[in-house]
């Protein structure tokens, strides 16, 4: 390993590990005979998954336990994966193509339905910024090889700008907000719940969402070693997310009440973003392939990627 291999490693597991400690779970001595890591954003499906503890109780047959790792976007939590600080995730669109190309050993184990609303360019209520074509010269900040990325080189095409037409400010979720308030960035590109809290501190108007031209598909995805290891830890978290799923469509403000004190985020906001969000976890089928391709090829034609990927072979295949 490189002497920069070894630092970035060493940064992903201190993040994992001050994560752990913020989480209460650094130091805890298990009985099971391995551990899954799992690494989430603050939103979704598996936030609530891990509040409820039903997972560790459905793995603990199987001799695992679990560990969670709290991450502030996809990029962050696929260069944990990458390292072999998390074995199994959950991105946006763009995150895995970004770690595709830069050789992250992932697959693609299942997706959610397209939630198009819960990504936004946001603009401040007072703007002078119109249209998205308006953006043209102007700053916008963005967590680089997130969700949102896509949704900007899509929305800046339909309104016939250029990516290079703009400023891209590469800033991380908590970042990107400050900059957004403070002015030193025209617009501020961002998904759910970071948007609806937004939306309901600053009056921020919605210059485009996804609809109509990117899905924002969510997925979870995992480690190769890690689905190789154990098709029935697979097959467990699937059904859990599954279930919980289920809860979150027929209860959402009851979720939204349960996850704020956890997440530091009011329930009414809550509630807003899980009403914009897909559930029903689900196999990738050939249609999200497709999208997905179109992404990664897009990114490469724009060198945002430093070479040309194939999706298909980073699909979970369970009968291999």
């Amino acid at each position: 390993m490189t002497r920069q291999g070894f630092i970035r490693k060493g940064l992903a597991l201190a993040l994992v590990l001050a994560s752990s400690t913020v989480l209460g779970w650094g130091g805890q001595a298990f009985a099971a005979d391995k551990v899954l890591h799992i690494g989430y954003q603050k939103y979704g499906t598996l936030v609530l998954l891990k509040a409820r503890g039903t997972l560790e109780a459905k793995l603990e047959p199987l001799g695992y336990d679990v560990e969670w790792a709290e991450f502030p976007g996809g990029p962050q939590l696929l260069e944990a994966l990458n390292v072999g600080a998390v074995d199994f995730g959950t991105t946006g669109e763009t995150p895995p193509i970004f770690a595709q190309a830069a050789g992250a050993p992932l697959v693609y184990i299942a997706h959610e339905p397209a939630a198009p609303k819960g990504e936004a360019i946001l603009v401040q209520k007072d703007s002078a910024i119109q249209s998205v074509a308006d953006l043209k010269g102007k700053k916008v900040a963005l967590n680089k090889g997130s969700n949102v990325h896509f949704l900007l080189v899509k929305a800046l095409e339909e309104a016939g700008l250029a990516y290079s037409d703009i400023q891209p400010v590469f800033l991380a979720p908590a970042d990107g907000r400050a900059a957004f308030e403070s002015g030193a960035v025209d617009a501020w590109v961002i998904w759910d719940p970071f948007q609806a809290a937004a939306e309901a501190a600053t009056g921020a108007r919605t210059l485009r969402n996804g609809e109509g031209i990117v899905p924002n598909h969510q997925f979870y995805l995992g480690t190769k070693s890690f689905v190789a290891e154990d098709k029935a830890v697979v097959d467990t978290l699937l059904a859990s997310i599954a279930e919980t799923d289920d809860w979150l469509k027929a209860n959402g403000q009851d979720a939204a009440d349960e996850l704020a004190p956890s997440v530091g985020i009011p329930a009414d906001i809550l509630k807003v973003a899980i009403d914009r969000q897909g559930y029903g976890v689900k196999p990738l089928d050939e249609a999200v392939i497709r999208q997905q391709q179109e992404i990664a090829d897009t990114f490469n034609a724009l060198g945002l990627i430093p070479k040309k990927i194939d999706i298909s072979e980073a699909l979970y295949r369970p009968g291999s």
